[in-house]
């Protein structure tokens, strides 16, 4: 069976979790996903970050990524490791394991990466792999980075795994095994099936019915709408939602049944994120912001930083305002944003970043005279 994970480092806000699954595979692979890179190169030499643990053939991993490498002899690279993150005692575990770009793995193209294919035997006594790295300089020209991100992938084979099938299935097997949470499942199910509920919104022309408890035990903003002038005796009252469109409304509910967000395709991805950022800073909800300030941290370029730049100085999100300012320290991103007269709209409408702007401007010319 195979598995497949999600970890973020870097200038990361929340981290995504992966399907609940009670199968324990003996291959996969897992995503590391490393944002604000440039911020990680201020990592000092032999430190490094940690993904989020996964399970892989029945044992615990997590990849170590150490943006200036762990000797000081080797500091003008960047080095992977993939651990085993076993504690307890037992018997060696071999492995074939690859890191690769997750835009390269269908590409005939050259690796960056030195040591990215190794059959190593781990155990709690040598958890560490043989490091997988590559040299600074070269990688910052590659096109594997990408608006200040770029995506490592590990795939994991597990050749000797855990013996399930022991003669004393009684000692090797648990008496009682308990199921994955699935509460938001149920939570989820209830608000699709709208079955007792006693609140309706109307939002443009749509009506949407809702649970009042859920969402006031979700949101401080609506526990005062529901729970203030809505009380007792107007169960069905029709509340209207203005300035918000119904899609929008509808990702925010959902929200608030399942803590999680779809995956949204299509050319207005970017502008459902910024209206779902303003409609949970609306209803104070901390997790949802920071969910759309990730997301929107990937479609920054050239003709939407103004929008999003100007939304994140507005709904004080300091980390997509970071993004920004980061994306605006390239001297080519920073000419094609004057050039398109979107620099002199953004200071108009917000003169708050004007100190900041001209600070990158300054940075860049320094470095251009030295």
């Amino acid at each position: 069976m195979a598995f497949t994970g999600v970890s973020f480092v870097g200038d990361s806000r929340q981290s995504p979790s992966p399907s609940a699954t009670t199968a324990v595979p003996s291959s996969g692979h897992h995503l590391l996903v490393v944002h604000g890179y440039s911020r990680t190169k201020d990592t000092p030499n032999g430190e490094g970050m940690q993904s989020r643990p996964f399970k892989i053939g029945g044992y615990r991993w997590y990849i170590e990524y150490y943006p200036n490498d762990y000797l000081p002899k080797n500091a003008d690279c960047i080095s992977f490791y993939l651990v085993f993150n076993e504690s307890c005692t037992i018997e060696p575990v071999t492995v074939k394991y690859e890191f690769s770009f997750v835009d390269q793995v269908q590409k005939d193209e050259p690796p960056l990466l030195v040591r990215d294919k190794v059959t190593h035997r781990f155990s709690t006594g040598d958890a560490w792999s043989p490091r997988c790295f590559m040299k600074r300089e070269v990688f910052e020209k590659s096109k594997h980075i990408k608006n200040d991100s770029f995506t490592i992938r590990c795939d994991i084979v597990v050749i000797t795994s855990k013996d399930v099938s022991t003669k004393d299935t009684k000692t090797s097997e648990p008496f009682v095994v308990v199921p994955p949470v699935d509460i938001q499942q149920h939570l989820g199910s209830l608000f699709l099936s709208e079955e007792g509920t006693d609140v309706m919104f109307q939002v443009g022309s749509e009506i949407f019915a809702a649970h009042r408890c859920v969402l006031a035990a979700r949101s401080a903003v609506f526990k005062a709408l529901l729970f203030g002038p809505m009380k007792e005796g107007a169960t069905k009252a029709v509340t209207i939602i203005e300035d918000m469109e119904a899609p929008v409304f509808k990702l925010l509910l959902g929200f608030l049944y399942s803590d999680q967000v779809p995956e949204i395709e299509g050319e207005d991805e970017a502008v459902m994120w910024q209206h779902l950022l303003v409609a949970a800073d609306r209803y104070v909800l901390s997790r949802l912001k920071l969910i759309c300030e990730q997301l929107l941290c990937t479609h920054i370029n050239t003709s939407t930083v103004k929008n999003i730049l100007a939304l994140a100085e507005q709904r004080h999100c300091q980390g997509l305002k970071d993004a920004c300012l980061d994306f605006l320290n390239s001297s080519a991103n920073l000419q094609e944003v004057m050039a398109s007269g979107d620099l002199d709209h953004l200071i108009n409408s917000c003169p708050s970043v004007l100190k900041e702007l001209i600070a990158k401007l300054a940075s860049l010319k320094f470095d251009n005279l030295y």
